[in-house]
């Protein structure tokens, strides 16, 4: 068994073996049968239109014949009331000038002599026709053949057959479309022993028929052949047109069908390419097919629901992916809350505890300037401790964009004035403030704003370089306060610079960290600032070194809460 292994065919070779047994097969026999049906029509046709022109010509001379004896029989019957035999000859002369084709009109007295008149005008390949008039004279008249080649073909002259009219002799009196080669050869065909006042058909060549007439009276043989150029052209050119047909519509149909199975065969390769691609994670890819009258309805359903649940499963992996990454987020924000607050928390607890112990301690004796010292460490570190809560407390509130403001006009000036007042700037850098006191009033929350450039200012002098200034400007553009707080420092990297705003993203990391701070600054700085529809930039290049841009509203007269 393992010889005969079944291997399944593709659709094209399966299409292939259909046509061949349904309709290659089956149309060659059909157009066999079809041929051989007309071959033996045609040859039917042949022979019975042979035997009909047989006819023809034979009701032809019979028709002749009977009409020149019925003429002279109406001669003779006057000859014979003429009295004398001058009147008779006067006669005959007027009539034979009214005998159309009719030569000469005489009458003979004994039968010698018409035989002899009857030999020469078969030499000279002329009719004799005669009646008697009485027991020894005869009336006879002379014709021309060509005046009954004339009468006899004068139907048939758009017939290719040949005919031929002879004596019993065998003497040639008339032909039709005669060769010398083609009438040898039917001779040679033709029977001794002739049946007479019947067509018979003779010969060896089934599609060639040959029919002959033998007559008493006239003593005549009318012989139809039909010859190999009416063959041709009744049979062989039909069976050549039949082939040709055949051919053509076996043309057709396997154009049609090669170009019905071009499309399908395309478009189930597209299917078969976005069930691949679908297999290998490719959850974007969608069918195109090539669509024409020669697609399928079924395929165009298949590919459009495939279209459509290749589009489900691929919103459910972006949904999947947005998951994963929100979830990694989430981890690495608890990472970072953990790492950030264990360190920011161990730090003022460490000092609270420490000092608290320090004072609680009954065994030293402190004094008032070391207590007040030591109070004010722990006030510190207690309002840190403060703003470290507050800051995680905000993080809900900017995330879930619940963040409330107390909109109102704002004097700027004052808003900067007082945020320096709660800078702690334990460097004691000079911070350089052009905003005059006539600057545009804003529109924000007055709180809120000075704890944006507290954040901003104190964010400026932590990264620093040692003895350099801390600016801020504001300038008026396009109805907008634009403030400025710039320092300088080394240039921070464009990838580095766009994650500022996120949690807890810090310039330098927990392993390297210098400077205290949550990575929080920022992230809330610009929820605050989007909170009262305002927008805030970041820059750093070796001009400015970083700077922060904080955009505003101009306050209005009315301003909405």
């Amino acid at each position: 068994m393992g010889y005969f292994k079944f291997k399944r065919l593709k659709i094209v070779e399966q299409i292939a073996i259909v046509f061949f047994f349904a309709v290659l097969i089956p149309m060659t026999v059909s157009g066999f049968i079809i041929n051989n049906i007309n071959q033996q029509s045609m040859r039917y046709q042949l022979r019975e239109s042979a035997v009909l022109i047989a006819n023809m010509v034979s009701d032809e001379i019979d028709f002749f014949s009977n009409t020149i004896n019925n003429n002279l029989q109406l001669v003779a019957f006057a000859i014979n009331n003429l009295p004398t035999e001058k009147q008779k000859e006067k006669f005959i002369q007027l009539t034979a000038k009214n005998f159309e084709n009719c030569e000469k009109l005489e009458i003979i007295k004994s039968k010698e002599h018409l035989q002899k008149i009857h030999d020469a005008n078969l030499e000279l390949n002329k009719a004799t026709i005669s009646i008697p008039l009485d027991e020894k004279s005869f009336l006879v008249a002379t014709y021309t053949l060509e005046a009954l080649q004339d009468e006899l073909f004068q139907s048939l002259q758009d017939d290719a057959r040949q005919i031929y009219v002879m004596t019993n002799e065998g003497k040639l009196i008339a032909a039709h479309n005669y060769t010398d080669e083609v009438f040898s050869e039917t001779m040679t065909l033709l029977p001794k022993n002739l049946k007479a006042n019947k067509p018979v058909i003779f010969g060896n060549v089934k599609n060639q028929p040959l029919v002959y007439v033998h007559k008493k009276n006239p003593p005549i043989t009318i012989i139809v052949n039909t010859t190999e150029n009416v063959t041709n052209k009744a049979i062989y050119s039909n069976r050549a047109k039949i082939i040709l047909s055949f051919l053509f519509a076996t043309l057709v149909i396997i154009f049609i069908t090669a170009l019905y199975i071009y499309y399908l065969y395309i478009n189930i390769r597209q299917l078969f390419k976005g069930i691949i691609a679908i297999s290998k994670g490719n959850y974007e890819r969608q069918i195109r097919l090539l669509t024409t009258v020669f697609t399928p309805h079924e395929i165009v359903f298949l590919a459009f629901e495939f279209n459509r649940m290749a589009g489900e499963i691929h919103k459910s992996y972006v949904q999947l992916k947005k998951n994963n990454i929100e979830l990694k987020q989430l981890n690495e924000f608890r990472s970072n809350l953990i790492d950030t607050v264990s360190h920011e928390l161990r730090t003022p607890l460490t000092s609270i505890q420490g000092y608290t112990t320090r004072l609680m301690r009954q065994d030293i004796q402190i004094d008032e300037a070391t207590k007040q010292k030591s109070l004010r460490i722990i006030k510190e570190q207690s309002e840190r401790l403060k703003h470290l809560i507050e800051d995680l407390l905000t993080i809900p509130d900017i995330e879930g964009m619940r963040l409330r403001t107390n909109v109102e006009s704002v004097w700027l000036y004052e808003v900067i004035e007082n945020a320096l007042l709660l800078v702690k700037n334990r460097d004691n850098k000079e911070v350089v403030v052009n905003v005059g006191e006539d600057f545009p009033e804003v529109s924000g929350d007055k709180n809120r704003l000075e704890q944006v450039f507290t954040n901003l200012i104190e964010n400026a002098m932590k990264y620093a370089y040692p003895d350099t200034k801390i600016y801020v400007d504001a300038v008026v553009e396009d109805n907008m306060a634009k403030i400025y707080v710039q320092n300088e420092c080394d240039v921070i990297p464009e990838d580095k610079l766009n994650r500022l705003f996120e949690k807890f993203i810090r310039l330098d990391d927990n392993t390297t960290r210098t400077t205290r701070g949550t990575g929080l600054g920022l992230f809330i700085v610009k929820g605050l600032v989007e909170a009262m529809k305002g927008s805030i930039k970041l820059s750093s290049t070796e001009d400015c070194g970083f700077c922060v841009e904080v955009d505003l509203e101009l306050a209005t007269d009315e301003v909405s809460v």
